[in-house]
């Protein structure tokens, strides 16, 4: 049986926190889902999604009720776990604990998944953040959300996870003026397209910045491009550029074991 070995950045390692970026390798799933797919709102068949989410878990140290997602929106939700959900997942994209054992989650397919932790008050948690969660605050609110639980940003370090790089992002004009009027600094993340009305936009080094607005005291990004990378990765952009009906999801979790 292939295990799984995901993804980590020596900001959480050397504080000890046990971690993962998962790829998409290590997994049973077949088809347009091959390997590690952990989608439980994908298509792909639900047992071999059980199976993936228990390698992942197992990979943790703990099982799959011990992992704590949210039923995702692009909001700037954040949820506080301090067990197991009961019943439905709840709606959010950020997911916070100071409750050894339980493991926070998010899933994304391009969008950018983040880490954080404040070792010293043991509070951690796992952002969702595409475009839409990023520039209406999900950063924001999951570093409040560990400040109340005594975390304090300072000493917060964060790490953005492999998501859609610069290179593979292209976007419109009208998309980069969404952006500047919400914050005109934003401009240093967009690049020149291939023509005068495309742009290349840099969701990292957003997402890193948006970490620095917040007052978090360490913020990196792994380096990883999603969209690019099909041996390791799922990615929506890919799917959809191919037409393809569907795509896996990859899960970033983080424990205090």
């Amino acid at each position: 049986m292939s295990v799984p070995e995901p993804i980590t950045h020596p900001l959480l390692t050397q504080a000890g926190l046990r971690h993962g970026f998962f790829t998409r390798q290590g997994g049973v799933s077949t088809g347009l889902y091959e390997g590690l797919n952990t989608g439980l709102g994908s298509a792909d068949d639900p047992s071999a999604v059980a199976e993936n989410r228990r390698r992942v878990a197992d990979a943790m140290g703990g099982g799959p009720d011990d992992l704590a997602g949210c039923y995702q929106i692009h909001s700037a939700i954040t949820r506080v776990a301090d067990g197991p959900w009961r019943g439905d997942r709840p709606e959010g994209d950020a997911v916070v604990s100071v409750t050894p054992g339980v493991i926070c989650a998010v899933l994304t397919a391009d969008c950018a998944p983040v880490l954080l932790a404040d070792p010293e008050a043991r509070v951690v948690g796992a952002v969702h953040a595409g475009w839409k969660g990023a520039l209406g605050g999900v950063v924001h609110s999951a570093v409040t959300a560990m400040e109340a639980l005594g975390a304090r940003p300072d000493r917060i370090i964060a790490v953005v996870g492999p998501c859609i790089a610069q290179a593979s992002y292209e976007v419109g004009a009208d998309f980069q003026d969404r952006f500047e009027h919400h914050d005109p600094g934003a401009g240093r993340f967009f690049a020149d397209g291939v023509t005068g009305d495309r742009r290349m936009f840099d969701l990292p080094g957003y997402v890193v910045w948006r970490l620095e607005q917040a007052g978090v005291g360490e913020a990196a990004w792994t380096g990883h491009d999603t969209c690019a990378d099909e041996a390791v990765f799922y990615s929506n952009r890919r799917a959809f550029q191919r037409g393809e009906p569907d795509f896996g999801r990859l899960m970033s979790t983080i424990t205090l074991g």
